[in-house]
């Protein structure tokens, strides 16, 4: 029997799959656990993105028995990769299982941001709505059209499959050509033409700050910009005077570069609906993560290839 810590409880049946292996499970106690001190007692750890597995906690593990670090999210940016293959320590992720529920999700932001939702409903919580007015809360069409996808992997492709059923024109960016209809080699030649950019890239040093000040100046002043991909991809404060000058129309975010601290400029800024990180949080989707990263801890520990198996 092996023991696998558990950093965060995690919705019912999301640790399914390492009980019925018949390992034990360790929760972690508190909000902010000292997981070196944790990791020297386990053969596996299944984390969340907030946690931090660097240099300092894979040394600890890996001086006694830990073999395998699975993260419940598709971005493993919380990891320190190359330190763990360096170390022999397998590192997993669940890509895949999220990706429609958070395409749901950044269409929402697309609709509520262009349709400035918030704002509304601010104004009628706060007693300020007066009844019908034709030049009230006066937002943007999002049906016909163009929506720019920066990146081009599986959230991406459901958020274009959703743009479809709204008539949008979808264009995509990435390194390197997709070879596929609507594929814009040059960045800015995709924030000048989009009336909405959505955001899909991970956070790696070329794409930290990538949508900046000069980025933000391309794009329309009735454009809408959406972030549901990492927070450190957008320059916040650039974001923030942006929204506030008007050189963009809206914006709608869902990840911050300083979990759980949001820029204050960014929190007062116009425009803008805020969401705290909610991309994949359906009950169905949370729950496959959990067990999909499970899994992939029990693959390890019987010495199979866990299908989801990240590379330095």
């Amino acid at each position: 029997m092996a023991r696998v810590l558990l950093t965060r409880p995690v919705p019912e049946g999301g640790t399914d799959p390492i009980l019925d292996a018949g390992h034990e499970i360790v929760l972690a106690e508190g909000p902010a656990p000292d997981l070196a001190g944790l990791v020297a007692d386990v053969d596996g750890v299944l984390c969340m993105l907030t946690d931090r597995i660097d240099e300092r906690v894979l040394r600890a593990g890996a001086a006694a028995r830990l073999r395998v670090v699975s993260v419940a999210a598709v971005g493993y940016d919380n990891v320190d990769v190359a330190e763990a293959a360096a170390l022999g320590i397998v590192v997993c992720n669940t890509p895949g299982v999220l990706d429609e529920t958070t395409a749901d999700l950044a269409f929402l932001l697309i609709l509520s941001a262009g349709r400035l939702a918030s704002d509304a409903e601010r104004d009628l919580r706060a007693g300020r709505w007066q009844g019908w007015g034709i030049t009230d809360h006066l937002g943007r069409d999002v049906h016909g059209t163009c929506l720019g996808l920066v990146g081009c992997g599986r959230i991406a492709r459901a958020v274009a499959r959703r743009a479809e059923g709204f008539g949008m024109e979808v264009l995509h960016h990435s390194r390197t050509d997709t070879g596929a209809p609507g594929y814009v080699a040059a960045l800015p030649e995709l924030l000048a033409r989009s009336d909405t950019v959505s955001l899909h890239v991970p956070l790696t040093p070329s794409t930290r700050h990538l949508i900046g000040a000069e980025e933000l100046a391309l794009m329309k002043p009735t454009a809408v910009l959406v972030n549901t991909a990492r927070g450190a991809v957008v320059d916040e404060a650039a974001l923030a005077r942006a929204l506030e000058k008007g050189d963009i129309f809206a914006a709608g975010i869902d990840v911050y570069s300083e979990e759980p601290a949001i820029d204050p400029d960014l929190l007062a800024a116009p425009r803008t609906v805020l969401l705290p990180h909610i991309g994949s949080a359906s009950t169905q989707t949370r729950t496959a993560m959990a067990r999909m990263a499970s899994q992939a801890i029990c693959d390890v520990l019987a010495g199979r290839t866990p299908e989801h198996l990240v590379r330095a």
